[in-house]
């Protein structure tokens, strides 16, 4: 029985892994894979990695040395692996696809909250404050949402915009084939957009896609909501835009240096980070810790992709989802 290191691991993502899991003797860890974690793995011919795990060429490179074969990421992104160290050397795998719903709902969950400031309203009244001041917000009918990505989870974003009556254009430089979607360029997305979504990948080409030539593009009433990945908002230009009153809020989800915060209880200790802490207290900016993926669904199908490249990859057969450095 082939055994795997998985790391950064928590008790949901156990769940499923145990259910599914028939063939493999998982070793959980709750350490990242860095490289200092890097000899938990040895005796493992494949790893289980996540989002904000250290998988950089010298992390690859120690991997190669204790003979793991295959880098199995059970998440879409892959910005923290360092492709170029493994070509050759070892194999990398994602889940491409494990629940759009999952991503688009909490998407405009997080909108609905900062727009009708159902947090405040919450807090209020578990102090038996009925007071509606301070709680306007304004319809979502016939706005206009303008999305930057339109993969499975964009596209499924820009359905449930389009269930509360608003208008929608979208942006992205592979244009879904007849979609019905309304591509506009970025710069006139920012300009007309209500409430700006971010569904992109994080590339060279779209880290700090939102910076402060883009936020001073757009109207002062807008919400931006970032569920991708935090580099693609330039935290101290949007927190400078907060303070200017250029923007109407910001719901986040991830964070730019979320590494060693996001996943872990740090109520305990004093966060260093200055700008996280100055948006978190800001009272239009709305944060959850990386949770969008977070539903029975999409863990369950997240488990059974990584599983499925696992079982492929021991057989000698096609990975379906590989990543190549080409």
């Amino acid at each position: 029985m082939e055994k795997i290191a998985f790391f950064d691991a928590k008790p949901y993502d156990r769940v499923w892994f145990d259910r599914l899991n028939k063939d493999f003797e998982i070793e959980y860890f709750e350490s990242r894979l860095r490289p200092e974690a890097v000899r938990l793995a040895d005796g493992c011919r494949a790893v289980c990695a996540f989002v904000n795990d250290d998988l950089g060429a010298k992390t690859v490179g120690l991997l190669v040395e204790r003979g793991v074969e295959l880098i199995a990421m059970r998440c879409a992104g892959y910005n923290n692996v360092s492709l170029e160290a493994a070509r050759g050397k070892l194999r990398v795998v994602r889940v491409p696809a494990y629940s759009p719903y999952a991503v688009a709902e909490h998407a405009m969950g997080m909108i609905l909250m900062l727009n009708r400031k159902l947090h405040k309203a919450y807090i209020r009244t578990r102090d038996f404050n009925f007071s509606l001041n301070g709680l306007v917000g304004f319809d979502l009918h016939g706005k206009t949402a303008g999305v930057i990505g339109t993969g499975k989870i964009g596209r499924t974003f820009i359905d449930i915009c389009r269930g509360f009556g608003m208008e929608v254009i979208a942006n992205d430089p592979y244009p879904a084939e007849n979609s019905g979607i309304n591509y506009v360029s970025r710069e006139e997305l920012f300009r007309r957009s209500d409430i700006i979504s971010l569904h992109c990948p994080l590339t060279e080409d779209t880290k700090y896609i939102i910076n402060e030539a883009s936020l001073a593009m757009m109207k002062p009433e807008t919400l931006l909501v970032n569920t991708s990945r935090g580099s693609l908002i330039d935290s101290e230009a949007l927190l400078n835009a907060l303070n200017e009153k250029r923007l109407g809020g910001a719901a986040l989800d991830v964070y730019e240096e979320e590494t060693d915060l996001f996943f872990q209880d740090n109520s305990t200790k004093i966060v260093t980070d200055d700008i996280l802490s100055l948006l978190v207290s800001r009272p239009n900016v709305l944060i959850t810790s990386h949770q969008a993926f977070l539903t029975r669904e999409a863990l369950e199908s997240i488990a059974a992709t990584t599983l499925e490249s696992l079982h492929d990859f021991f057989a000698g057969r096609e990975l379906k989802y590989e990543i190549r450095r080409d």
